[in-house]
């Protein structure tokens, strides 16, 4: 409940923030979908020049960018860590982080939170919704339940590799660049991994399983694919967990390890 209360006052702090400068709320909100925007029109272009990709029909891999963008918004909402060793590690910050009674990553993830990035999971919420009609899929109650599931999960794996990318910056505060190069790669994961070599494909499914968070639990509801990627979309939350759970351990571990910004 203390946790809870945290959250709701930081989110009325953002809303007064954003209500004071409301034209910079616009601004971000129409980037955040002039960007999506652009990535579902490079799918259409894909799609003038073949028939499929990698087996894939053009709604379905609509489809499957449609639920890439839920967790995405999701993700991008409540884990705004791209910055966490400029402003936290070399500029200081984690010294009055550290002097508060709450857990650090969380407090991290209050200061930083980006409620417009919602507006890109409803609009994924929307594509999914008309590529299912399109595609002429059923629906069953228990889609909703694993949609959450799915979702969840796949948060979750964001979570995991970017809170783990943050928390090398607790053992060098060097800028690494590393957060931009997994930006892109993170953008593999909503095309069907079998257009890729097999090297690529297990770099995706078990090192970097960004395949989980776009293709592989869409696929459930696609049906069986190559590589029964909709039996494979059942570990969703389970490899959500164990990421996040290796991702929470290192920063915990730096978090020992950090001995203050100095003088």
């Amino acid at each position: 409940m203390r946790y809870f209360i945290l959250f709701w006052e930081y989110l009325k702090n953002y809303a007064k923030t954003r209500l004071t400068y409301r034209s910079d709320f616009w601004i971000e909100v129409m980037s955040d979908l002039l960007g999506q925007a652009l990535n579902l029109i490079f799918i259409l272009v894909v799609f003038r020049h073949t028939a499929s990709l990698g087996g894939w029909s053009e709604a379905e891999v609509i489809f499957v960018y449609g639920f890439f963008m839920i967790p995405y918004g999701i993700f991008g909402t409540f884990f705004n860590v791209w910055n966490f060793g400029e402003r936290y590690i070399v500029k200081g910050e984690m010294d009055r982080i550290l002097t508060r009674p709450a857990h650090s990553l969380f407090q991290v993830l209050l200061e930083n939170l980006d409620p417009p990035a919602l507006i890109g999971s409803a609009v994924g919420a929307v594509i999914m919704g008309l590529c299912w009609s399109d595609l002429g899929l059923p629906f069953y109650p228990v889609h909703v339940l694993m949609l959450l599931l799915f979702t969840a999960g796949a948060v979750l794996v964001y979570s995991g590799i970017y809170t783990l990318l943050a928390a090398i910056s607790f053992f060098s505060d060097s800028p690494t660049g590393i957060m931009p190069l997994m930006y892109n790669i993170q953008n593999y994961g909503r095309y069907p991994v079998h257009i890729y070599n097999k090297i690529i494909r297990f770099v995706l499914t078990w090192l970097l399983p960004f395949a989980f968070v776009g293709v592989i639990p869409a696929s459930y509801f696609l049906g069986a694919k190559e590589g029964g990627m909709d039996k494979l979309a059942l570990l969703t939350p389970v490899m959500g967990v164990i990421v996040f759970g290796i991702g929470l351990s290192l920063w915990n571990y730096g978090v020992k390890r950090y001995r203050g910004a100095g003088s």
